[in-house]
């Protein structure tokens, strides 16, 4: 069934249908439709229901199809299959639902910065909100984009953030609620047709991160590794990748005032080089702090006439007097921000840039047994990569708690649907030919695990990471850790060199056997259970902690 034909058929016979408005008239509409509040200082605020206050991965849908499922990693609870009829009954639920809405929103807008791949995405919605959504996080259209090689294979999304599924149409399709109902919920998306659907889901990240996942899918084929990923630029042209989960310091690090930002988020990376995929920045703002993020802080909480502002604050507690307290988690820890790159003082427009000298895996390691920096060959890189490691704390009770080891394959794993060794193999091969550095870099603890030891100074961490972008590390000697298999740098500039190896810092030296053993054996232990059976190049495997 044709159903990009459907819709256009439906838009051709609404009456209100409003394509592509300018920003100052989506920033008028979503406050005349009381969608969005005006804060004291011109943003706008929206608050969601409480189901709709992150995503939402269990209601999350890849629709399965014969002729691409070899393509996608079913065995990863990240990818839920959906049948390709419950996809068409939800198409249909909101080809009938949208007609009865008095206005339809329409954005026809691009992601990637690279004009010869540029992606084509038309998003459909009854909300201005969403609608000024697209227009701070997708790009705009420049002429150059007509000739991209995605020009006539863009992606139609619609939207329906505040309308539910009828859950009884929907019994032993979806998926059923601790309570016993069906979810009236879905986020599901149609690789063959280029369709995806946003229905019941108010959280803003839900647009985003289904797009994201869209061109995780898509680039692969076509040469190009999508990145989950912060870019920046050096004074001589050079790019830098930082990679690394919630709390390991990828904001903070790429915020370099000696560099130029590409983007925080998603960057591709294609035989012409890196390219942001988006238009803006989609922030947490929980505990913000304007003296350690002031590009955030100021790009949202600026004073502006509300007309021409128009960033999104989601979620966060505000006043009745228009100001925000930051701190106050109780509608959600996930509270964000939505607004464009040029709120930023230093960003390289467009955000483009050459193939990658440095890449640095962020690792948070609450066992205090990793480096704080340690370089890593391309087989050595391509399993950090597919590890995605970092540590969280279990909680704060009195006295040591031991970390819980979190693994997130190629630090995104919800957004990367493809097998794992597609994306691993096409990093190490971009390694080799374009002779990208890899370094691992961990925030972590030194010294001891979290309750003993002491979290990494950050000074400390900013000078590894300096020393790495600017090549003063490339040449230094290094040795092998037989235990997790990463290269330490004997010396690293203004790093007191025994803190390099992190046994020297611990008092105890057969409490650190025991943890760093204890850490390796829970690398492999995923490894095994993530990856075997896997198509993972054998070198590679090689070097996982514990093999």
């Amino acid at each position: 069934m044709d159903f990009k034909r459907r819709i256009e058929e439906m838009l051709a016979a609404h009456t209100n249908v409003l394509e592509n408005l300018p920003r100052r008239e989506l920033i008028r509409l979503s406050v005349e439709r009381k969608e969005a509040l005006v804060s004291a200082n011109g943003a706008l605020v929206t608050w969601t229901p409480p189901e709709s206050t992150g995503r939402s991965p269990q209601d999350t849908y890849i629709v399965r199809r014969p002729e691409s499922e070899e393509n996608i990693d079913w065995d990863s609870p990240n990818n839920i299959p959906m049948d390709p009829e419950t996809f068409d009954m939800i198409l249909e639920d909101a080809l009938a639902v949208f007609p009865r809405k008095p206005s339809i929103f329409v954005t026809d807008r691009f992601l990637i910065a690279d004009p010869a791949y540029a992606y084509p995405v038309r998003t459909i919605t009854d909300r201005a909100l969403t609608a000024l959504f697209t227009d701070n996080m997708f790009r705009p259209r420049v002429p150059e984009a007509d000739h991209s090689i995605f020009a006539n294979r863009g992606f139609t999304l619609l939207v329906l953030p505040y309308d539910k599924l009828v859950r009884e149409r929907y019994r032993g399709r979806l998926r059923n609620l601790p309570d016993g109902r069906t979810s009236n919920m879905a986020v599901a998306m149609d690789f063959d047709r280029s369709l995806g659907v946003v229905y019941g889901s108010a959280y803003c990240g839900s647009v985003k991160k289904l797009m994201f996942t869209v061109l995780n899918y898509v680039l692969p084929p076509e040469g190009i590794l999508p990145l989950h990923c912060s870019a920046n630029e050096g004074p001589e042209g050079d790019i830098a990748l930082l990679l690394g989960l919630s709390g390991t310091g990828k904001t903070t690090l790429s915020a370099d005032p000696r560099r130029a930002l590409l983007g925080d988020d998603e960057h591709s990376w294609s035989d012409h080089g890196v390219a942001n995929f988006e238009n803006g920045c989609y922030a947490k703002l929980i505990n913000l702090r304007k003296e350690k993020e002031p590009e955030i802080w100021n790009a949202v909480f600026h004073e502006a006439p509300y007309l021409e502002h128009g960033a999104i604050v989601e979620n966060t507690m505000m006043y009745p007097d228009g100001t925000f307290d930051v701190d106050d988690d109780r509608l959600t820890p996930n509270s964000r921000a939505s607004y464009p790159l040029s709120f930023l003082s230093n960003i390289k427009d467009p955000p483009v840039g050459g193939h990658p000298r440095t890449i640095l895996f962020l690792t948070a390691d609450a066992n205090g047994v990793l480096p704080p920096v340690a370089k890593l060959t391309p087989e050595q890189a391509m399993l950090w990569f597919l590890m995605g490691y970092t540590s969280k704390l279990a909680g704060t009770e009195t006295g040591i708690i031991d970390p819980v080891s979190t693994f997130s394959r190629f630090f995104g794993s919800p957004f990367m649907p493809r097998n794992p060794d597609v994306y691993a193999r096409m990093l190490g091969e971009r390694m080799r030919r374009y002779g990208t550095e890899v370094y691992l870099v961990n925030t972590g603890w030194s010294g001891g695990p979290f309750g003993v030891g002491e979290r990494m100074d950050i000074q400390v961490t900013r000078a590894i990471v300096h020393a790495a972008l600017s090549g003063r590390l490339r040449d230094v000697p290094c040795d092998e850790d037989p235990r997790f298999h990463v290269l330490i740098p004997r010396s690293c500039p203004e790093v007191p060199s025994e803190i390099l190896y992190p046994k020297n810092t611990w008092t105890d030296k057969a409490a650190y056997e025991q943890r760093a053993n204890k850490l390796a054996a829970e690398f492999s232990a995923h490894f095994d259970k993530a990856y075997g059976g896997k198509n993972i190049d054998p070198e590679v495997a090689r070097q996982c902690p514990g093999k």
